[in-house]
């Protein structure tokens, strides 16, 4: 398998944990998302990935974006260490949380927006840092309300699972934005667990060869 990503990709960085979780070999090709304009809006990386995003997984001649659509390829492709509960309504909670951070708090705050935010609104860093802020603030008040009922050492009992990997790559994108985490001590517990694991100590972005 082939991973495109970059290294302080958040989305890049869940998938990264969930291959190495897996135990599967992969090799990273790094797509530099600020240098020349950004390498994701190459011609050759377009024809990959018509979105113009990382990460994207090729596994022989397939092709997927998206980082939960590939951790669920990933879940079904190897059985080892299953990411989601076999109960079907375990599973389904399990795919609320990763979804409330991969789709409600991440989108917000990611490179384009960012990028959109100073360039086409002209937003000083003060305010972008207010939004990263405001936007973050009110996604991990309520993940920390949902794992006051059901965390253990991880957001879901004493298993690791997809939320847990959407969680670590989160946060560590909430310390890099500078945002004070000291209300959340479940979650805060959650990520330091995940974070002594050998596949999320391989999988942080400071570990990557493409890493500055």
């Amino acid at each position: 398998m082939k991973l495109y990503g970059y290294w302080r990709s958040t989305a890049a960085y869940r998938v990264r944990i969930a291959l190495h979780l897996k135990h599967i070999a992969f090799e990273s090709i790094s797509v530099h998302l600020v240098k020349n304009g950004g390498e994701q809006h190459s011609n050759d990386y377009s024809e990959l990935n018509p979105n113009n995003l990382v990460p994207t997984l090729i596994d022989g001649d397939f092709s997927l974006n998206q980082s939960l659509a590939i951790i669920d390829y990933l879940d079904q492709h190897n059985t080892e260490m299953a990411l989601y509960p076999h109960d079907i309504k375990s599973k389904a909670k399990v795919q609320a949380l990763a979804l409330d951070i991969a789709c409600e708090i991440h989108p917000l705050n990611n490179l384009r927006v960012q990028q959109y935010l100073a360039n086409s609104l002209s937003a000083t860093n003060e305010a972008k840092q207010s939004w990263v802020e405001h936007w973050m603030s009110i996604g991990f008040m309520a993940i920390e309300r949902q794992l006051s009922t059901s965390a253990g050492q991880y957001c879901f009992a004493d298993t690791v699972t997809v939320a847990d990997i959407c969680l670590v790559a989160q946060v560590y994108n909430a310390h890099r934005f500078k945002v004070d985490m000291n209300a959340y001590p479940l979650i805060n517990k959650v990520v330091k667990n995940c974070n002594e694991l050998p596949a999320f100590i391989k999988a942080l972005p400071e570990n990557q060869s493409d890493a500055q």
